[in-house]
């Protein structure tokens, strides 16, 4: 697959998720091995105000390269400016958001709002590729409802847009995340457009990722939820994809590299805030592994890294002391 200067084969993508993929996280997926990494999605409307929450998602690290600036909005102007600010900000490409489900981006005629529309998805498309000097990619949905699946008419219309790759999440807008994602939906996609395309959605496994590349033909896959938590699950795919078989994980690399991840957090927050918003980490990193809660009740009431440290090493101590730590 090739987007712009960026080449990988069989490449393993991180998706873009609100809350989760900052840059912190991000560093970390690509240390394990994702291919290439997305941010958050960021509000147009944000950045054209300059909204400090939103203007803080455009900073980027060498080390996470390549990675790709994932922006939504429904006014063309607005994406337009937003679009160059996002390039200018120094991302491999630029990536449209058409898929995201949620209502408050919805009633804003953003995200998955404009698959009742794919005229508009391809002006909009066409618009921002016209403004800026980076390769610009789509992400979308199969469609509005289960009853309105449009995603073939949409393929082509980003493509002749100019759009250098199309992510599908299989899933219909009025899904969400419930019910199983239809990867059947790709080879048919790739049958009408010759633009890569990335599967996306109940991607959870190493199998599952073989599973994807044989069944879909699909150029790349794109991970999501699965990751949150468990960035090891790059590194344990791409082993899988080439011996057929993986090592799962040890529980003292688990809270070493959890605490890696909040290392990385206080490097660009103040200690409360970082601390804070780290807490939803802690129940993926420790996922089952013996005896968790009762650190992990211990650690989201602490205040300092130095305490949060001491009780995970402690934690990963009693756990080595277990003829089998890990309870599934």
């Amino acid at each position: 697959m090739k987007i712009g200067s960026v080449s990988v084969d069989r490449g393993i993508l991180l998706a873009p998720m609100e809350d989760v993929t900052n840059m912190p996280f991000r560093r970390i997926c690509k240390r394990y091995g994702a291919d290439i990494v997305y941010t958050e999605f960021i509000s147009s409307d944000g950045l054209v105000r300059d909204a400090r929450r939103s203007l803080e998602k455009l900073k980027l690290a060498d080390d996470e390269r390549p990675v790709a600036i994932q922006i939504f909005g429904g006014d063309e102007s607005i994406m337009v400016d937003a679009a160059r600010r996002a390039a200018e900000s120094g991302p491999e490409f630029v990536d449209i958001n058409f898929g995201c489900w949620v209502k408050n981006v919805v009633v804003r005629n953003a995200g998955a709002a404009l698959l009742k529309d794919p005229q508009q998805m391809e002006h909009l498309t066409r618009s921002i590729v016209n403004a800026v000097d980076k390769p610009v990619t789509v992400k979308t949905r199969l469609g509005w409802s289960r009853d309105n699946i449009v995603i073939l008419d949409v393929a082509r219309r980003i493509q002749d847009a100019g759009a250098k790759a199309l992510t599908v999440h299989c899933r219909t807008r009025d899904m969400g995340h419930d019910g199983e994602a239809d990867w059947s939906w790709i080879p048919r996609i790739k049958e009408v457009v010759s633009i890569p395309i990335i599967v996306n959605g109940d991607v959870k496994t190493p199998e599952d990722v073989k599973r994807a590349f044989d069944e879909t033909g699909a150029d790349a896959v794109m991970i999501g939820r699965a990751a949150i938590g468990h960035p090891f699950i790059f590194k344990l795919a791409k082993q899988y994809l080439e011996t057929g078989s993986y090592t799962p994980t040890t529980p003292r690399e688990r809270v070493e590299t959890c605490l890696e991840h909040l290392r990385l957090e206080l490097d660009n927050k103040s200690e409360k805030r970082a601390i804070h918003e780290f807490r939803k980490h802690y129940g993926g990193y420790l996922k089952g592994l013996r005896n968790n809660s009762w650190c992990r009740q211990d650690v989201v009431r602490l205040e300092t890294y130095g305490e949060i440290e001491e009780r995970m090493q402690r934690y990963a101590d009693e756990l080595e002391t277990l003829l089998d730590p890990v309870a599934e």
